[in-house]
């Protein structure tokens, strides 16, 4: 690591080490509250009369469900004696109802934090977008909506079936069982507690989806219910999709190994006074540039460590070079890139 490097992750470590530690009781409440906000408006978007009202619960539902589901990244992070049994009630309370069980990201996230693999062909979640074309960016938002049914097929379909097939078993461990954008990137197998934890939450979602579908065949389930809960899936899956969109600047073309001040600058902050980001971009995910460069902070911790590194270092620091205004305006920049390298391409093909 390069001095300027060192210099900025010991500097954000030395600020920050008082803030390190979780708060169950904000863990907790944070998630029970946010279930059952999130239960409470399907209900509604279910029973509620009149088209209007029925779309105002969708909306909250939607919110309320992809904050529930973003506390996978948080479980991804947490060693089990931070937040004591916080991983089995998200599991319990988000996970396996919205078939996006930690097992997902477990043994997968990490691997996006790792020095030698962050924007690599070896990062399962990066894409050098910034160097593609907007069609790119096109598929990238829009194969999200599919997320539901790939779930559905997942566990209701592929799991029952990969238990009794161990080719299919190799191929729906390393491909199909990872929140992963990178096309190219295989799931290690799950090993020890890891794997034992991986059986039990893959047959509880097997068993719920499978329940989910059949229940819906016979009639218990109206299919009204059933179509409302795919397209709040669906939903869901899409506002994370455009969060993900402006999460990075995706601009390492080569897929060459970044120093940790260019993965933080690659890394986007969107800190107040910017207020929407609260709703697109929650439980910390609005300083995800920062959560790179202190991946082990709590998400209730980093508004204060933001604002703490902005007042304390220098004014030459690339700390401030890290935060953004809005999404719009790091997807100006996104699409500004895209733009540039069309354009640098044209003067140099011929007959364009």
């Amino acid at each position: 690591m390069s001095a300027p490097d060192q210099n900025l992750v010991a500097s954000a470590h030395k600020l920050c080490a008082d803030l390190a530690a979780a708060r169950p009781a904000v863990y907790w409440t944070d998630l029970i509250l946010t279930a059952a906000v999130a239960y409470a408006s399907f209900a509604g978007v279910v029973l509620a009369p009149g088209l209007g009202l029925k779309a105002a619960f969708f909306v909250v539902a939607t919110l309320a469900f992809y904050r529930g589901v973003s506390f996978i990244h948080e479980v991804s992070h947490l060693r089990p004696q931070d937040v004591p049994g916080f991983r089995a009630g998200y599991d319990a309370l988000i996970g396996v109802p919205f078939l996006t069980p930690s097992l997902m990201y477990e043994g997968v996230h990490n691997q996006h934090h790792a020095k030698s693999r962050y924007g690599t062909k070896l990062d399962p979640e990066y894409l050098p977008l910034a160097n593609g074309a907007l069609a790119q960016v096109a598929v990238f938002l829009a194969v999200s909506a599919l997320a539901p049914l790939g779930l559905l097929i997942r566990f209701a379909v592929l799991a029952p079936l990969s238990w009794i097939s161990p080719k299919l078993r190799t191929f729906v461990i390393e491909r199909c069982s990872a929140l992963a954008i990178n096309p190219e990137f295989k799931r290690d197998m799950p090993a020890g507690d890891q794997a034992r934890r991986f059986r039990l939450l893959e047959t509880l979602c097997a068993v719920w989806a499978l329940a989910f579908l059949g229940l819906t065949a016979v009639g218990v389930i109206a299919l009204p219910v059933f179509v409302t809960a795919l397209a709040l899936g669906s939903a869901v899956a899409v506002v994370n999709q455009f969060r993900t969109l402006v999460a990075h600047h995706w601009e390492n073309e080569h897929g060459s190994e970044m120093t940790a001040t260019e993965q933080f600058l690659d890394s986007v902050n969107v800190p107040p006074p910017a207020t929407l980001p609260m709703l697109w971009a929650p439980v910390g995910l609005r300083y995800h540039g920062l959560h790179h460069l202190l991946p082990r902070l709590p998400y209730h911790a980093l508004g204060a460590a933001h604002a703490r590194l902005c007042a304390t270092l220098p004014p030459d620091s690339p700390y401030h070079k890290g935060s953004h205004r809005g999404f719009w305006h790091v997807t100006g920049r996104l699409l500004g890139a895209i733009r540039s390298r069309k354009n640098a391409v044209a003067e140099v093909v011929p007959g364009e």
